[in-house]
């Protein structure tokens, strides 16, 4: 039986980004400025725009004893979660910094993928802005990011 899975995604110039779109952006540049990547020298920043219009955002934090360290992904929305556990988040959007600068395309890890799909069964499905410097890859819906995901039902 020959099966597929589609990912609809979409992809938008700089030029036609938002103004909360470009906030975000902005908000998740601030916060890989800030990331703790003394060993990858990848610095990674998100911001999560929530229902109550507040941004929160989070950069990723190494550490020597590997996997102790944690993703920019995962940073904000558990720190979304810990200051509004009632609040639905809207979108969330990942930059990355290297020493070059700017990374044309950042994607979520496996595990961020899974916090993301979590985070959407708890409230409801929300978008995922991918996005560099020149464009940015939009997810209406981060549940597309991972197919077939272990989401708790069968427990």
């Amino acid at each position: 039986m020959d099966k597929q899975l589609h990912l609809s995604y979409g992809t938008i110039a700089r030029s036609e980004l938002s103004e909360q779109e470009l906030r975000l952006e902005s908000e998740a540049l601030e916060a890989a400025r800030k990331a703790y990547a003394p060993y990858s020298n990848f610095h990674v920043g998100a911001a999560v725009l929530l229902e109550n219009g507040q941004i929160v955002s989070g950069s990723n934090q190494e550490n020597a004893a590997y996997p102790s360290g944690l993703c920019a992904e995962r940073t904000t929305l558990f720190y979304a979660g810990a200051q509004y556990p009632e609040v639905a988040p809207l979108a969330l959007a990942l930059v990355a910094i290297n020493q070059a600068g700017r990374v044309p395309l950042i994607t979520p890890c496996g595990a961020c993928r899974q916090v993301m799909l979590e985070t959407a069964m708890r409230f409801r499905p929300y978008k995922v802005l991918l996005m560099g410097p020149e464009e940015t890859l939009l997810i209406e819906d981060c549940r597309l990011l991972l197919p077939f995901a272990f989401d708790g039902s069968d427990l």
